[in-house]
């Protein structure tokens, strides 16, 4: 691992959710979020939860068959989903320019299909599937790309906490 970067395993979509929500309360503006990982690996999820966290009022779904949607929480949101997409063109008719990396978080969603859309600054998130076949188990890395990304993660590592058993402790928020 670099310098800054994390892993943390979850065990359920539940957990996935209420890290995404811990997220959320740290992110700061503008950032990109860049999701990678395979079909129901939990990238909506972990979006629902950091809009959660942001204070959206609205419960996220998946923009996969609009592209993107806008959500408002203490900072504008922002959810990208690049899956449908093949051409980088297509990015300009959905006005990716102003959202990247504007005056919100913008999360994208299957964001190796167009890496050199990125800007430089910003913070990867790559999900997987971990343990048995048809486990809600997901193994999370976070890479933070610039000074701002690497001070969420940071903020994130320190305030997880533990249980005993090894199990995530889900401190209710607030």
């Amino acid at each position: 691992m670099q310098q800054g970067e994390a892993f943390i395993t979850t065990r359920s979509e539940a957990e996935t959710e209420y890290i995404g929500t811990l997220l959320g309360k740290y992110l700061q503006r503008p950032l990109v979020v860049a999701l990678y990982g395979e079909l129901g690996s939990g990238k909506t999820v972990l979006v629902r939860g950091a809009a959660a966290g942001l204070g959206a009022a609205d419960r996220v779904s998946s923009p996969s068959f609009v592209l993107m949607k806008i959500y408002q929480g203490r900072l504008p949101i922002y959810h990208f989903d690049f899956y449908r997409l093949e051409d980088p063109a297509e990015l300009d008719e959905l006005g990716l320019e102003e959202y990247l990396p504007g005056e919100g978080i913008a999360f994208v969603e299957w964001a190796g299909r167009f890496p050199g859309e990125l800007p430089p600054e910003r913070l990867d998130i790559r999900i997987e599937n971990y343990g048995e076949q048809g486990s809600n188990s997901r193994r999370l890395w976070f890479e933070p790309h610039g000074d701002r990304a690497a001070a969420v993660v940071e903020d994130l590592i320190e305030n997880i906490t533990w249980r005993i058993d090894g199990t995530l402790n889900m401190i209710p928020l607030n």
